[in-house]
């Protein structure tokens, strides 16, 4: 990642159980503790357990709206928290009427999604040679992380991978926050022959009006990412001009309902978007997955690949890829079943 290593995951699994024997699940991942955002799985627990599961006990996940509503008048902010048990209550729902999670969210409009894998190591030769060997594969989509060495050494890893990919490699940049806006505008520049299909989050989060210019100023697309985490923040960014694409991330936002609200304001507003991750189990990779397959703004892929990059995972039937894409989910609900004994034992208390 552009803010650091990360060498361990740690994840709130949420499990919600109805009185007929249903069980719907959730989950949250905050990449590196408090790093990405002021949450971490640990405050997530705590929310969870003391604040939010209060609300939900003894209601029917038929009143989701109404759940939902309460949780968010009662809690503010904690999304990552409100998107595992928005998860759990979807997934029960799914599970109750035998429907994939999908059908719940208006249904597929794709059959599979694009991946986009993450290149972040910074050494230029180890990173095509990681490119090649996925290339062979079917993998043709590559995301650089950038913004933590100097900016002439992101420019030489970009032109490098171009050199050695060629045309059918699409290739992306993400500073994670990592420049200010002149750093930005001179670096993507200079990275404008090598044709970039966007650049993610050059500036930091707070600095619309900083975005905006970056956008205005070259050619290569700008996303938002960190900036845009709400609808409100969509709102302000789309009227600013200020990117023109869209990260979405269902914890990140709260879940799914506020992501397709995220989603309504691209479409209105002419801009594509993206689906990120933090790096999920197959549970969380699933909720993203069916979002991803049901919202149509979804143009430019995915990066839905935790569980290629986790050494293990907490499922039996993990998501499956294949070619470059990552395939659907077909069961009832999130279509995924825990493994009870990798639960078991990856299970923490605090």
């Amino acid at each position: 990642m552009s803010f650091g290593t990360i060498d361990a995951v740690n994840v709130l699994l949420v499990r919600l159980r109805t009185d007929t024997g249903l069980e719907g699940l959730g989950e949250a991942v905050t990449l590196g503790g408090p790093t990405w955002s002021e949450e971490t799985v640990e405050t997530a627990q705590l929310v969870t357990n003391r604040y939010l599961l209060p609300l939900v006990i003894g209601k029917s996940p038929l009143s989701l709206a109404g759940i939902l509503e309460e949780m968010h008048r009662r809690v503010k902010g904690h999304y990552f928290a409100k998107a595992a048990l928005e998860c759990a209550l979807f997934d029960l729902l799914g599970k109750a009427h035998n429907l994939p999670l999908y059908a719940l969210l208006g249904g597929k409009c794709r059959e599979r999604v694009p991946l986009s894998w993450s290149l972040a190591t910074g050494d230029i030769e180890a990173e095509i040679a990681e490119a090649q060997r996925l290339m062979a594969r079917g993998q043709w989509i590559f995301k650089l992380k950038t913004g933590v060495e100097a900016p002439e050494h992101d420019v030489e890893r970009v032109a490098a991978l171009r050199t050695a990919l060629g045309e059918r490699a699409d290739l992306r940049i993400d500073a994670n926050q990592g420049w200010d806006v002149p750093t930005a505008i001179r670096t993507l520049r200079r990275m404008e022959p090598y044709r970039i299909t966007f650049a993610e989050q050059p500036v930091p989060r707070w600095d619309i009006e900083g975005l905006a210019a970056v956008s205005r100023s070259v050619s290569i697309p700008v996303m938002a990412d960190e900036s845009v985490c709400t609808p409100q923040e969509a709102l302000r960014v789309a009227t600013r001009s200020a990117a023109r694409l869209f990260s979405l991330k269902l914890t990140k936002s709260g879940g799914f309902l506020a992501s397709k609200k995220i989603a309504g304001i691209a479409e209105a507003a002419g801009i594509s978007c993206y689906v990120g991750c933090m790096i999920e189990t197959s549970v969380g990779t699933a909720a993203y997955l069916h979002f991803a397959l049901s919202t149509p703004q979804v143009t430019y892929g995915c990066e839905l690949f935790g569980p290629l990059l986790l050494q293990d995972d907490i499922v039996q039937n993990p998501v499956r890829y294949d070619n470059g894409y990552i395939e659907a989910l077909e069961g009832p609900g999130l279509g995924v079943q825990l493994d009870e004994g990798k639960v078991q034992r990856y299970r923490r208390s605090q």
